[in-house]
């Protein structure tokens, strides 16, 4: 059993900057992934961004490449993103996840087996 808490957002300016945090307890391996999602009203969840526990094999949806960057620290069992050049379309709830089926890839949510409660996050252009 794994729990995920997520915090750091919050309402900011377009081109503004914010830093999510994903503390885990329980059992986590530096090799198993986390991985950062996103849901705006209406849509379906999306994937940002994932790496191993480890701090390996960071990975990145399309549209936040070149302006998010994914960080773990496993001794703290804490997961990081750093978003930057945020824009009114990054506007959504942030979970993160930690992946526990490996038949799927990284970027899918049906990978992940254990999930926060969400961090909202609001860009105001």
């Amino acid at each position: 059993q794994v729990q995920l808490v997520e915090s750091g957002g919050g309402l900011v300016q377009a081109g503004g900057s914010l830093r999510l945090s994903c503390a885990a307890s329980g059992r986590i391996f530096s090799n198993d992934f986390v991985g950062w999602f996103r849901q705006a009203p209406g849509q379906e969840r999306e994937f940002v961004a994932a790496i191993t526990w480890g701090g390996t094999r960071p990975s990145y949806g399309d549209s936040v490449k070149g302006r998010f960057t994914i960080s773990s620290d496993n001794a703290k069992n804490t997961a990081f993103l750093q978003m930057t050049g945020l824009k009114s379309e990054d506007t959504a709830v942030y979970y993160c996840g930690v992946r526990m089926y490996s038949a799927y890839v990284v970027s899918s949510s049906d990978a992940y087996a254990y999930w926060g409660q969400g961090t909202q996050v609001t860009v105001s252009s």
